[in-house]
């Protein structure tokens, strides 16, 4: 069919100003570009950066979104993505972000819950560590250099292709980003045995607010404590960690047990409390408490989960002898290699493969809340009774319980930024997740989480509440100004005692305060860039 001259003209102007529409010069645009390009050495700066015209930018924004609550049409975006791949890359960004007057999130695997790595109320440029995801593993000194844009599931995946021995203590969800779970300190189901995740870092590299890229040495060691629990995007941006590894048995056993409140639940509820923080510090237990319908009557489901670093039979003794209230038997118990343990506990299927690890995908991103408490007493009976009624009316908020003692009572809660450490006996995660893209929806189901946890005010720690940062919580307190005021409400419920202390460190490495979020530590002064 021969298509008119008329016809021909208009198809071709349409293109040529959907084209120009997004490659047309844009003033901040052109401005970073012509920073980036006298910094880096390169004739393709311009494939480091992203205009918000850019037809791609849409797919690289959302990629790494996991909450769809901060993926609505009223969302400010970012002016552009900057994607480096290397590190002078990021030095160039940290340099010319100031130069032409935005501000610059960091943005590691997207998981932060309140989207503070990724959105703003001001205009800002986007810093996507993506592409900074190399893993290099060094059995031999039990080690490995991870940059800071891999997940923990490529983590995982490189050392299990060097080992079936050595694991590394770290996060249930493989597709979370390194950076931000170790920068905010980081746990999984070796915490009883090792401690938390940022416990071993021995070293990193960080880009300061000038630009210059500086390890452990260079840093100074108030920096490197800072950066090992108090979210590293308040000081610079972090590009790599070097971490060690830890020993795992050529063998582990996983195993899942659930009851509801009519089979015994509230008193197996009850003793875990205790249990789960005295046992053997080689079985790490999570307990999920979730509204549930049972012979069409609304109740609770309670599950314990866990982890030992050891076979069947001696998990069976050392259950059979602590927690006889939770009547493990063999056929609730599987045996395993460490690898596999890290796939069942992010829901794989048995023999699934590891590579599945490696995948990126974001492919069912929901509305989320979460909230978090520490329990530093057993709640009684007629509390966890109590917490059952308002568990069954409001209907969809869960909680994760997770077990804490063994390694986590002998470090000192100073040792890093993070505090959390003796005294606890477990931490929990308020979940709830909708799909209903609606504000009612959204106002409904965030209301919810907040009357469980409000409820939930006279059973945990106090003076402050805690919270822990990973978990983030824009409900605890945010920053308008960045005022140590401000900056206190928050920041004592996430850091307690050492919440001093990185105000300290942020005024000494960031006195203008180029580097906030709406949760960040604020400088001494109020100044900011």
């Amino acid at each position: 069919m021969e298509i008119s001259k008329p016809l021909l003209v208009f198809f071709s102007l349409v293109f040529f100003n959907l084209s120009f529409s997004w490659a047309a010069p844009d003033p901040t645009y052109q401005s970073l570009l012509q920073c980036l390009s006298e910094i880096i050495p390169s004739p393709n700066v311009s494939a480091v950066i992203v205009s918000n015209k850019n037809p791609s930018f849409a797919s690289i924004l959302e990629s790494r979104i996991h909450n769809a609550r901060f993926n609505r049409t009223s969302t400010l975006k970012p002016t552009i993505i900057i994607t480096p791949s290397d590190e002078s890359h990021v030095s160039a960004a940290v340099i010319c972000s100031q130069k032409v007057g935005f501000q610059l999130k960091i943005r590691s695997g997207g998981h932060d819950y309140e989207a503070l790595s990724y959105t703003s109320d001001k205009p800002f440029f986007l810093l996507d560590m993506y592409n900074l995801r190399d893993v290099s593993v060094d059995i031999p000194d039990e080690s490995a250099w991870v940059q800071t844009g891999a997940t923990l599931g490529e983590l995982y995946y490189h050392i299990w292709e060097k080992s079936n021995v050595h694991g590394f203590p770290a996060g249930v969800c493989p597709t979370v980003g390194v950076g931000g779970h170790i920068g905010g300190a980081g746990y999984g189901t070796m915490i009883r045995k090792y401690g938390l995740t940022t416990d071993y870092v021995i070293d990193a590299k960080i880009v300061d607010v000038n630009g210059k890229i500086l390890d452990r040495k260079a840093m100074g060691e108030d920096l490197f404590w800072a950066i090992r629990g108090a979210g590293v995007a308040n000081f610079g941006v972090v590009t790599a960690y070097k971490i060690k590894l830890v020993k795992v048995p050529e063998k582990v056993t996983v195993f899942r047990v659930e009851r509801f409140l009519d089979n015994n639940g509230t008193e197996v509820a009850f003793k875990w409390q205790t249990v789960g923080a005295t046992t053997d510090p080689n079985l790490f237990t999570r307990m999920l408490l979730q509204p549930n319908m049972k012979d069409k009557q609304r109740t609770v489901k309670v599950t314990v989960m866990g982890l030992y670093l050891g076979d069947i039979n001696g998990l069976l003794t050392l259950l059979n002898k602590d927690f006889p209230e939770l009547r493990l038997n063999k056929e609730n118990c599987t045996e395993m290699p460490w690898i596999d343990s890290v796939l069942w506990w992010a829901n794989f299927d048995l023999g699934t493969p590891p590579n599945v690890l490696l995948d990126r995908n974001n492919t069912d991103t929901k509305f989320v809340k979460r909230k978090s408490d520490y329990v530093q007493t057993p709640i009684p009976r007629d509390g966890l009774e109590s917490l059952w009624q308002k568990m069954v009316q409001n209907e969809k908020v869960g909680l994760t319980c997770n077990s804490y003692g063994g390694k986590m009572d002998e470090i000192d809660p100073k040792e890093s930024a993070f505090p959390h450490r003796k005294g606890n006996l477990y931490k929990i995660q308020y979940s709830i997740n909708w799909d209903d893209p609606s504000i009612e929806a959204d106002i409904k189901y965030t209301t919810q989480a907040k009357a469980v946890h409000e409820f939930m005010t006279q059973f945990v720690s106090k003076n402050p509440r805690r919270a822990y940062l990973n978990y983030r919580d824009i409900d605890i307190g945010s920053a308008k100004t960045w005022s140590y005021e401000e900056g206190k409400v928050y920041g004592e419920s996430y850091f307690a005692e050492n919440f001093d202390r990185l105000v300290d460190v942020k005024t000494a490495v960031d006195p203008n305060n180029f580097f906030r979020n709406e949760q960040s530590i604020p400088p001494r002064s109020t100044k900011t860039a």
